[in-house]
């Protein structure tokens, strides 16, 4: 498919404070887009919107909010005059067996990657109708395989990717494109938080190869700028991530019986494991939380 010139195209990146967000921001507006950043960490938005190369605004909103990201999306249509391209990137992680877990951070990890992806493009669909523009969910590994001790994970980046390939039959007669974005352990915060716990770091060295490596972020954002100007339907941030569409239906039993041998080893170790939201993304999300709850 070619490609579509960015210059004077209007994005809007949620999650844009740090990680994927923050450099998919910066290497649209280097293509001469203009951005909107969405996000939870004003401050941090406020200083990436600074560092652009383009004519840029910031917005400080929570995705699962349908009320507040309606208003986001009013205004940067007034801000900008239109909206093209839409990246529903705000995510956070927990990790640790399901029995264990913190109910609240666990549902919270499903409210915001599943429902606050749902409520960003509800609020940004009118305005990408009117443009013919082009959503682009950002998925997981997670949503191609299950994963012991990464439930909540799994079941929110499985639903993203199903709920984005069933929006793309629903508004493509309109001339909206959805995308979704596929990326392995990448370079972010999110992961360096999940590594911060022994058990979850060797589970994931004990993975096959290459499932097992952390990979840099600016070859994977790369990719998603290159699928965003493309209106790709299926962008993978790491080259072997598409080989695992032909395999995917073997991969829950395998892992079902592989793992369970791994969760047996590590039994004795899993008491006391931290069951919040991993990295400085989930600890935004828990402070913004506590002051709303204030």
């Amino acid at each position: 498919m070619s490609r579509v010139s960015l210059e004077g195209q209007v994005a809007v990146v949620t999650g844009a404070a740090r990680g994927v967000g923050e450099l998919l921001a910066r290497k649209l507006s280097a293509r001469g887009a203009r951005v909107a950043l969405v996000g939870l960490e004003e401050e941090a938005l406020k200083e990436v919107s600074g560092r652009l190369h383009h004519d840029s605004a910031y917005w400080y909103a929570d995705v699962t909010d349908h009320e507040t990201m309606s208003r986001v999306a009013r205004e940067v249509k007034e801000r900008f005059g239109k909206v093209d391209i839409v990246v529903a990137n705000a995510g956070v992680a927990t990790g640790g067996p399901f029995t264990d877990s913190d109910p609240v951070a666990w549902r919270r990890v499903i409210e915001v990657n599943l429902i606050g992806s749902a409520v960003t493009a509800r609020a940004f669909l009118p305005v990408l109708a009117e443009s013919r523009g082009y959503l682009l969910q950002i998925a997981s590994l997670a949503a191609l395989t299950p994963a012991p001790m990464m439930t909540a994970y799994c079941a929110s980046k499985a639903g993203v990717e199903a709920y984005a390939h069933s929006l793309r039959a629903e508004v493509g007669y309109q001339g909206v494109r959805v995308g979704v974005a596929y990326l392995s352990w990448t370079d972010t915060d999110m992961v360096r938080g999940a590594d911060q716990d022994d058990v979850m770091r060797e589970l994931r060295q004990r993975l096959p190869w290459p499932s097992n490596k952390t990979y840099p972020l600016g070859p994977a954002v790369d990719r998603l700028v290159a699928g965003i100007e493309r209106r790709s339907a299926h962008v993978y941030g790491q080259w072997w991530l598409r080989g695992m569409q032909g395999v995917r239906g073997y991969l829950p039993a395998l892992i079902g019986t592989v793992g369970q041998r791994e969760m047996k080893r590590f039994a004795p170790r899993l008491r006391g494991m931290s069951s919040g939201l991993v990295g400085a993304g989930g600890a935004a999300d828990e402070a913004a939380r506590a002051t709303h709850r204030n």
